[in-house]
Formats: structure tokens, C-alpha cells, sequence
């Protein structure tokens, strides 16, 4: 295939989408300057290639709003980058990025970006500037702290942070209202900000596999959550926050592989928790013990419903049975 003639194609039949998935890998790792042709292009896909740099002409492509370019082997992206200000959707996983440019930021539209599978130590500031964005995938980095700008991407709904070097979260992202799924599996995270429970919005948090020490009661003025990991912090974690009865909603905990002895008095309002995992930790007699009360107590209350049932039908039954005379 030869790309230049394909894109001279793309760009005279005025074609919005551009299809390039696998095509190039055993052809080139530069593309063409002619790319900033296609002007009225909205949607490309160059993923699965080897593209190492991208021409500075791509920022030609003014109509462009989703740009697939994960599994490639880029290094770096042009300074003028956010120069394609309409980009809505970005996937640049599995390359060798290190750093972005400061243009980046410029991209206010961007609702989707994955930055995973790559090795990216921080974030720049300039990352604040993504107004629009509401997920966010920066997993299997080398991230070891996220800038405080953070903060002001107060869109972000999904935020994925596993697998990196993470100490610390700011205290900025107390300010990420809009935040339902949070994810720091596998980092070495000693302690969550206080302002963690300003995340009115939260429903699914994950701190699993990390060196928490303790959880603090902030976290129990988020309210809306309903799954929570705390599991995999070994010898670290020794306790649940007082008030975590407030976490009504509250569906799903895991608290494997803790130190936690004892659960505090108000896990008992946690009336919609449906799976509890407390493998390998102190508690695990208990839970075994409150599994069977609770598979004896369901076993009771089959068993009274079929009683009822029985005696409704007996009931109906001999009030519009066939009367005999």
C-alpha cells in the first residue's frame, strides 16, 4: 500500500474517516507530510503501526475530533499539537511517551484520553487546561505524583491510575465533583487527602495492593459509593473508619489480606452490602460465621415464604374451587 497515494485519495473524495490500522507496520515509521491535506478528516486511525514521530503538518487537520494512534512506537508529539482543538477522542496507549507538549493543554475539547502503557513519570501542569475531559486512563506508567492542576479537570468522571509509583494523591482532587470511578490499584499510596470526601459523586473507589495506613473518615462523607477495595495492604491497614456506616450505599467491600480485627460499631447500617472479602485477615472467623447466619437466615425466610404461598393456594383454592351440591 502506498500511504501517500492514499491519502491523496482521502483528501480529493473529501472522506471523513481515515483507516490505517495495521496497514503501515511492515512500511514505515514516518508518515508522509501530505497527512495535512485531509482537512475535512474527522476520524483516523494509524494504531497497531510503528510510527515513531508525527509530521508537524497533522495540525492541518482542523475537522479531526478522534485520533486512534495506540500501539506505535512515538516518542514525543509535535509542539503544536494542540493545535487540533476540535479532538474529542484520544487514545495514545502502548507507545514510548515520556512527556507531552505544552500545547496540550490547549486541547479544551478532549473528553477521552488514554495515556496508559507508557513512561510518563508525571503529568505536566498544562494537563489542568482539559476542561472538557471525563476519563482519564494513565495506567502502567512510572507516575509518581500527579500535579495539582489536576484539579481543575473538574469533568473527569473515570480516572484510572494502576500500576505506577504513586506516594500521594493532592489534596486538588478533592475538587473533582463529578468523579463516580477512581483507581490506584498497585501503587504505594500511604495515605488518601482529606479532601477525598468532597467526592459527592463517587461510586467506585479502588486502593488495593498499596502501603495505606489507615483510611480517613473523610472518605465517609462520600457517600454515593457502593464498591470499595482496600484489600492487599498487608500489614499496613489495621482499621476501617468509625463512621463507615454512613456508606449507605455501600454494596461491595474488600478488606483481604488486612490487619483489620475488629469492624467498628456502625458497619451494621451498611444494610445494602452485599459482598464483604476479608480473606487472610484477623477477621476471617467472624465472616465465616456471619456467611453462615446469613445463609441459615435466607434458608428460614424460603421457607416461610413457601409456607405462605401453600396457604394462599389452599385458601384461594377452597373459596373459588367448583362447589359441589
Amino acid at each position: 500500500m502506498k500511504v501517500a497515494t492514499v491519502i491523496e485519495n482521502c483528501a480529493n473524495n473529501k472522506d471523513t474517516i481515515l483507516d490505517l490500522r495495521g496497514k503501515l507496520v511492515d512500511q514505515m515509521e514516518w508518515l508522509p507530510l501530505s497527512i495535512g491535506k485531509l482537512s475535512d478528516v474527522t476520524q483516523i486511525d494509524l494504531s497497531e503501526n510503528r510510527i515513531m514521530a508525527l509530521p508537524t503538518t497533522i495540525i492541518g487537520l482542523k475537522a479531526l475530533t478522534k485520533l486512534d494512534l495506540h500501539s506505535n512506537q512515538l516518542i514525543n508529539l509535535p509542539n503544536s499539537f494542540g493545535e487540533l482543538i476540535n479532538l474529542i477522542e484520544l487514545d495514545l496507549h502502548a507507545n514510548k511517551l515520556k512527556s507531552l507538549p505544552a500545547s496540550f493543554g490547549d486541547l479544551t475539547n478532549l473528553v477521552e484520553l488514554d495515556l496508559s502503557t507508557n513512561d510518563f513519570i508525571q503529568l505536566p501542569d498544562k494537563i489542568g487546561g482539559l476542561i472538557s475531559l471525563k476519563r482519564l486512563n494513565v495506567e502502567t506508567n512510572r507516575l509518581e505524583e500527579l500535579p495539582f492542576t489536576i484539579g481543575n479537570c473538574t469533568s473527569l468522571s473515570v480516572l484510572k491510575l494502576d500500576f505506577n509509583e504513586l506516594k500521594a494523591l493532592p489534596e486538588a482532587i478533592g475538587k473533582l465533583e463529578c468523579l463516580e470511578i477512581l483507581t490506584l490499584h498497585y501503587n504505594r499510596i500511604k495515605k488518601l487527602p482529606t479532601t477525598i470526601g468532597n467526592l459527592s459523586n463517587l461510586e467506585e473507589l479502588d486502593v488495593s495492593f498499596n502501603e495505606l495506613e489507615f483510611v480517613p473518615e473523610n472518605l465517609c462523607f462520600a457517600v454515593s459509593l457502593k464498591k470499595l477495595n482496600l484489600g492487599k495492604n498487608f500489614a499496613d491497614l489495621r482499621a476501617l473508619p468509625s463512621s463507615i456506616g454512613n456508606l449507605e450505599m455501600l454494596e461491595e467491600l474488600d478488606i483481604s489480606d488486612d490487619q483489620i480485627k475488629v469492624l467498628p460499631e456502625s458497619f451494621r447500617f451498611l444494610s445494602k452490602l452485599r459482598v464483604f472479602r476479608a480473606d487472610v485477615t484477623p477477621l476471617e472467623e467472624v465472616v465465616q460465621y456471619m456467611a453462615d447466619y446469613v445463609t441459615n437466615r435466607d434458608a428460614k425466610i424460603l421457607s416461610i415464604k413457601k409456607k405462605e404461598k401453600k396457604g394462599f393456594c389452599f385458601w384461594f383454592c377452597s373459596i373459588c374451587g367448583p362447589q359441589q351440591e
